[in-house]
């Protein structure tokens, strides 16, 4: 099994996420990159910097618990402590054991939409003639 990749050129976010080798990501919860963790199944740790990214948070956080937050400093930055902190909370407790379940059954939902007869394929399927006429 490959457990680890070396990139010699720019690769797309989507590929890192789906790596077998990438636990969790800190997000600035900006939609895509929340949109490809969902999809990879990937746990989110989020700091949110500015525009969408606060309610993004609130969505993921708060209604659907599907990430963790760190706690905002009133300079915007954060240690490499306070980090390590949030990563153990992610991936070693029984908050985490339960993000964990919600991003997989997030990850299996968006994988059936977007499949052959799935919510988004049909829609998307419905889209393209309008935009061509």
């Amino acid at each position: 099994m490959d457990l680890g990749m070396q990139m010699d050129d720019q690769v797309s976010e989507v590929e890192v996420l789906s790596h077998v080798s990438v636990g969790g990501f800190v997000t600035h919860y900006g939609w895509n990159s929340v949109l490809e963790a969902v999809c990879g199944g990937v746990l989110m740790i989020g700091w949110p910097l500015y525009a969408e990214q606060r309610m993004n948070k609130v969505i993921k956080v708060k209604d659907l618990k599907v990430a963790l937050v760190v706690n905002e400093s009133e300079n915007g930055c954060m240690s490499g402590e306070e980090l390590e902190k949030w990563v153990r909370e992610l991936m070693d407790s029984e908050e985490g054991k339960e993000v964990r379940k919600r991003s997989s059954s997030m990850r299996d939902a968006a994988t059936k939409a977007m499949g052959k007869g799935g919510s988004s394929h049909n829609d998307f399927q419905k889209l393209v003639p309008l935009w061509l006429s």
